[in-house]
């Protein structure tokens, strides 16, 4: 795996997982009681959006790492899962 297909993969990976872990640990005015004027009851009250990019940014380097682990490692590739059949033995 060269360096730019690892950096693709992670930056994938990041918005995958940043918009999966989004909503994890959000309370919103709704929950907390405390309402503002002019906003919804949805909203958030604190979205700390440094530390959710930082758990982020760990996650998707543990996932980045497993997934390097087995493309270079085991062996595994992509020639190992046949995306299309084979038709020779339909004829």
């Amino acid at each position: 795996m060269s360096l730019p297909t690892i950096i693709a993969v992670y930056i994938v990976i990041w918005w995958v997982t940043f918009v999966a872990m989004a909503n994890i640990g959000v309370k919103s005015q709704g929950e907390a009681g405390e309402v503002l004027k002019g906003t919804p009851a949805g909203a958030p009250v604190e979205v700390k959006l440094g530390r959710k990019v930082f758990q982020v940014s760990i996650v998707t380097a543990i996932i980045t790492g497993g997934i390097y682990w087995l493309i270079v490692h085991s062996g595994l590739t992509l020639a190992d899962y046949p995306f299309m059949p084979d038709f020779k033995d339909y004829k």
